[in-house]
């Protein structure tokens, strides 16, 4: 493992931090411990870091707030939340403010640490892989969440994002609304449904620009982008 891999934790609770910590120091991480939000952005600002886990719910500077802080100094360091919220609006929100995961308080230590490894993973392979698509008329920056069609741009929120990633590489395949759902809220619930279909619209629009390019719904299975 690189030992060089930093990871800033953002947690107001003393003693879960400090548990998290031994545990990142363990497994080879250099840990940096903040304990509110102000601490978190100012310690991510001089100091830096590969990724980040922070609470939700915290004194001074909530993690929401922090997130969006930090989301305009980087747009592509991951960030997982911690947090005892569960309804799909927190989720939402979450997302929306530029994170990559989510876990729910209480949460295993070896639960966190395999969905660490999964994002510095996935992050070193959008460094060295293709993170630029051709759709249609379309270009669709995946890391800057970006559309571009015609030299006009439109940014589309990071939940968008995460649902035209699973069709973009599956084009013109079928991906199974499950898929989506975890892809997006970490899990498959039916009353949820109608959420991902919101956004599915959303992507829609944004694409409406190449009357080509649809995204189909395969009742009973999922939805199939394709560009014909």
């Amino acid at each position: 493992m690189d030992m060089k891999t930093k990871i800033l934790l953002v947690e107001d609770e003393h003693d879960l931090s400090l548990i998290v910590c031994d545990t990142l120091h363990q497994q080879g991480y250099e840990a940096i411990a903040a304990f509110d939000g102000i601490d978190g952005l100012t310690k991510y600002k001089t100091e830096g870091a590969d990724l980040i886990v922070a609470d939700v719910m915290m004194p001074r500077l909530d993690g929401f707030t922090m997130a969006k802080e930090i989301r305009r100094i980087s747009s592509d360091v991951p960030i997982i939340f911690l947090t005892a919220k569960s309804s799909i609006d927190d989720v939402e929100q979450g997302f929306d403010v530029g994170a990559n995961d989510y876990l729910r308080k209480p949460f295993e230590l070896r639960e966190l640490l395999v969905r660490i490894r999964s994002l510095l993973k996935s992050r070193l392979s959008n460094n060295t892989g293709n993170s630029v698509y051709q759709i249609g008329n379309y270009c669709y920056d995946s890391i800057r969440q970006l559309l571009t069609c015609d030299g006009k741009e439109t940014t589309i929120s990071n939940i968008e994002a995460r649902i035209l990633d699973k069709l973009v590489v599956n084009i013109d395949r079928t991906v199974d609304a499950s898929e989506l759902m975890i892809a997006v809220w970490g899990r498959d619930e039916i009353s949820n449904r109608n959420s991902l279909h919101g956004y599915i619209h959303k992507l829609r629009r944004a694409f409406r620009h190449d009357p080509k390019i649809a995204i189909i719904n395969q009742r009973g299975f999922g939805y199939r982008l394709t560009a014909k």
